[in-house]
């Protein structure tokens, strides 16, 4: 007896392809469930994220209290399924806080240009400060620059960003940044390396209680402005305006001067090293052939090339 086909609905479909995309069977820990193609970066990502969770934890005054999906990627296509769409060519991961996931391209398949532990931690600090901030959104220097901050990522390169920006006038209104992911990648480094500075500046020039009353206004529905102004007793544009003349100070010719001058420094100093480290190899081999040289006799005579194990005594033709 046959049995009838089933009619189901379109949606059925969606939902029985997007339940078997993955056929990695998920790791689960206390706050976080994995997906990774490579199972062996679990134990390295599960340490990072919860060093980050507490740091957070202490900046945002949050429990921070629930479990975030975690997706570690060696196919481009099952990556863009994953977070629905794409991103631009230059990035490696990406942060779903309404949807509580974190999607990273696999270092064993992709560049992706920083080390894993400090990219998880940046995209794992966009869920907690969504989550901080309620239905709300965050402006999104504050966002990038908060990650930033946790994950140590400020260097070099990112000082001398800033003082080419300050150098040729290519200073990003901080209102703009949230346009960020349209911008090429040059310009990308400013916005990122900007939102970190200007993050840094709140903290350090205001604290973390202004700074948390700053996000508290916000998940309480105040607007950017009214946010700051109950905070800080600064408009957002006053904020801008001040954190810009702090910029402006800061990068310049003169910084753009001596990064580049530290730079060919540190290139000098390198070279040096390794000079000497290359001298030193050097005396190391010449001292060694010099002691085994003392251990081979000097005291020989030339013999018969032709013959080097005849005697005397066999060759007395000479005689006559």
């Amino acid at each position: 007896m046959l049995m009838p086909r089933l009619k189901l609905p379109p949606i059925f479909f969606v939902l029985f392809i997007s339940a078997t995309v993955f056929s990695v069977e998920p790791i689960e820990t206390d706050y976080f469930v994995y997906y990774f193609d490579n199972p062996r970066y679990i134990e390295q990502a599960d340490s990072a994220l919860n060093k980050v969770r507490r740091q957070m934890m202490e900046l945002m005054q949050d429990s921070l209290d629930y479990k975030a999906s975690v997706y570690l990627l060696e196919d481009i296509n099952e990556f863009n399924k994953v977070i629905r769409g794409r991103i631009p060519d230059w990035g490696a991961a990406a942060a779903f806080p309404e949807r509580k996931l974190i999607a990273v391209k696999s270092p064993d398949k992709f560049k992706i240009g920083k080390p894993l532990e400090e990219l998880l931690a940046h995209e794992y600090s966009h869920l907690l400060l969504h989550h901080r901030t309620g239905f709300s959104e965050p402006p999104r220097w504050f966002d990038e620059g908060l990650a930033m901050l946790v994950s140590f990522e400020w260097d070099w390169a990112d000082n001398l960003a800033m003082s080419r920006a300050g150098t040729f006038g290519q200073f990003i209104n901080l209102r703009e940044i949230k346009l960020m992911n349209r911008f090429g990648a040059a310009k990308a480094e400013i916005a990122y390396a900007q939102s970190y500075l200007a993050v840094d500046y709140f903290y350090s020039e205001y604290g973390d209680k202004q700074v948390n009353s700053f996000l508290d206004a916000l998940k309480s529905g105040y607007s950017l402005d009214s946010a700051f102004s109950a905070s800080i007793g600064a408009t957002y544009s006053e904020f801008e305006e001040e954190f810009k003349a702090y910029l402006s100070k800061r990068y310049n010719v003169a910084s753009l001067f001596m990064d580049t001058m530290l730079f060919w420094v540190f290139l000098a100093v390198i070279v040096i090293v390794a000079g000497y480290v290359r001298y030193k190899k050097r005396r190391q081999y010449y001292k060694k052939w010099a002691e085994e040289e003392k251990l081979q006799s000097k005291d020989f005579d030339y013999g018969d090339p032709g013959h080097p194990e005849q005697s005397d005594e066999e060759d007395q033709t000479w005689r006559g």
